[in-house]
Formats: structure tokens, sequence, C-alpha cells
């Protein structure tokens, strides 16, 4: 299972694991504390403590080369960025304020 998002625990995941699943986290919802989403992943880490189920974290590695291939994909139309919504520089506590809310259903862009 990939866990992109951060929106469920082990254990609410459970249910549509298999008894040796692996659980890739990828992202995670962020912290009003401050933690980012150090929270989330140690919860699912502990969660996995004593079950064959594992859980497993992926960190990107993000190169020019592969920002360039992104460049080229988006110019050609072949892919396309989802925009939720914009917000101007000043607005930043605003914005930071909805994407904790975890309303957002795509990039949140502050324009500068």
């Amino acid at each position: 299972m990939l866990d992109i998002a951060g929106s469920r625990s082990l254990r609410a995941a459970s249910t549509v694991l298999t008894p040796r699943a692996t659980v890739v986290v990828i992202a995670a919802k962020m912290s009003g504390r401050g933690l980012g989403p150090l929270p989330h992943i140690v919860g699912m880490r502990l969660g996995a403590v004593g079950r064959k189920q594992t859980v497993t974290l992926f960190t990107a590695d993000v190169t020019r080369e592969d920002l360039m291939v992104l460049q080229q994909l988006l110019a050609a139309g072949t892919i396309r960025s989802v925009i939720d919504r914009c917000y101007q520089l000043s607005q930043v506590a605003e914005a930071l304020r909805y994407l904790g809310e975890g309303h957002a259903r795509g990039k949140i862009v502050i324009t500068v």
C-alpha cells in the first residue's frame, strides 16, 4: 500500500492489507505542532511493531535532470499540474491554514 497523503492510520488501513503487506509512506499531513509529518510517520512505524506487516519510508532524490524531464512533459501537455488555489505572498498564513485543514485537491500556489 502507498500512503501518499497520510490520511489513515496503520490500524485503519489494516482492513485492506494482507497479513504480510508493506506500507510505503511517501508523504504525510502537516501537523499543527510544528513537527510536520513526523507524528504520522512515527505512528505508522510504531504501529507496525509486532506485526508481520512492515512500514518503510520513501524520499525522492530529485535531480536537475528529473526536473528538466518534468518541464518537457508539462510543456508538451503530456502531464498537467493540478492547482487548487493561488494566494499572494501576503496571504501565506491563510494558505497554510487551508492546506492544514486537508481540503486541498491540488497544489497551493504562493505568488511572489
